[in-house]
């Protein structure tokens, strides 16, 4: 018979569970995987297919037979998180060989070596993603126009929004701004652009904005991250519109790109963000304001997922900073 382990009150009832959450950002994701299906078709079906079963294979793989874990964890719904999130920030024609790459990386060097769920300092999905771009910069920025539903590997690429923007600060040619959607096409994937659309998960604002609030209404997430990254979004690419008005505007800026995406669905993954309001807030605002300097003066024109993993190593000491005092402690 086992040890009856109590810990010290008070005890709190609750229905959550990793598995709750975890299917239920799964379901928050299908608008926006529904959206990438009816733009890209079959390239977005294969990639997703491709990268949702290789996660969960390489986490049992590497459960059972490297580990020796009795107890497999492929069910609780994280291992096909990882593996949708990974596929929603690809394009949707990148070869099935470097998606399993990819798949590797997140789930083998960013999770499991960690020791799995919950122990993991980086979030596996965007570790993935930024291997293949350091690894394959070339077939990661390679951005398919919408619409080719029948065609995969042999489908035509263009200029994305944010590749526009950072050509239009460097060259100093504002007359490329003009080539760029309005905000009510980014948000409703209204794009019949001349360019690529980016990532899979990244052409309809409006289906990600969905997700938000079904999270919300669920209480998976609270506003504090996606609040505070947005909102100092907007407020640089703001002042840096009005100092000079090659920079794009602020509304086009928040919706370009995988901002949303990674505001919404990316920072906020539990295990890589401070557990306080407080402390989630500094880390939104800290992660807003790299995502500007990174998509204004970096190598790569998407500066969201370098901003969020930087900001993930910072987390252990924004939970030291922010931590709530005892009760009875004097603060000093």
């Amino acid at each position: 018979m086992g040890k009856l382990i109590v810990s010290l009150s008070p005890h709190a009832h609750g229905t959550d569970t990793v598995e709750r959450n975890m299917y239920g950002v799964i379901i928050a994701l299908i608008p926006a995987l529904f959206v990438s299906f009816y733009f890209f078709g079959l390239g977005s079906i294969i990639v997703t297919a491709t990268s949702v079963a290789a996660c969960v294979f390489f986490e049992w793989a590497i459960s059972k037979y490297i580990l020796k874990q009795e107890r497999l964890t492929i069910l609780d719904g994280s291992a096909a998180l990882t593996g949708l999130l990974l596929a929603l920030n690809l394009p949707s024609n990148l070869p099935i060989w470097i998606i399993l790459i990819g798949a590797l990386f997140a789930i083998g060097v960013a999770k499991m070596t960690f020791g799995g769920l919950g122990h993991n300092i980086f979030n596996p999905a965007l570790v993935g993603r930024c291997a293949l771009l350091v690894a394959f910069p070339a077939q990661m920025t390679s951005w398919p126009l919408p619409g080719q539903w029948l065609h995969y590997t042999d489908a035509v690429t263009g200029a994305t929004p944010l590749a526009l923007m950072q050509e239009a600060v460097r060259s100093g040619d504002m007359n490329i701004l003009a080539q760029l959607p309005d905000s009510f096409s980014l948000l409703f994937a209204d794009i019949s652009l001349n360019g690529g659309a980016g990532a899979i998960g990244e052409i309809c604002d409006l289906a990600l904005i969905v997700g938000l609030i079904f999270m919300l209404w669920r209480k998976i997430i609270t506003w504090h991250i996606p609040v505070s990254i947005l909102g100092t979004v907007f407020v640089f690419a703001g002042l840096l519109h009005i100092a000079n008005p090659i920079y794009a505007a602020p509304d086009v800026v928040i919706l370009s790109g995988g901002l949303m995406l990674g505001a919404i669905f990316m920072a906020t993954d539990y295990v890589t963000s401070p557990m306080t309001p407080k402390g989630q807030i500094i880390y939104g605002i800290a992660i807003g304001f790299l995502t500007i300097i990174i998509r204004n003066w970096g190598a790569y024109p998407e500066g969201m997922s370098f901003a969020i993993l930087i900001m993930n190593a910072f987390t252990p000491l924004i939970n030291n900073y922010s931590k709530p005092k005892r009760f009875g402690e004097v603060t000093k």
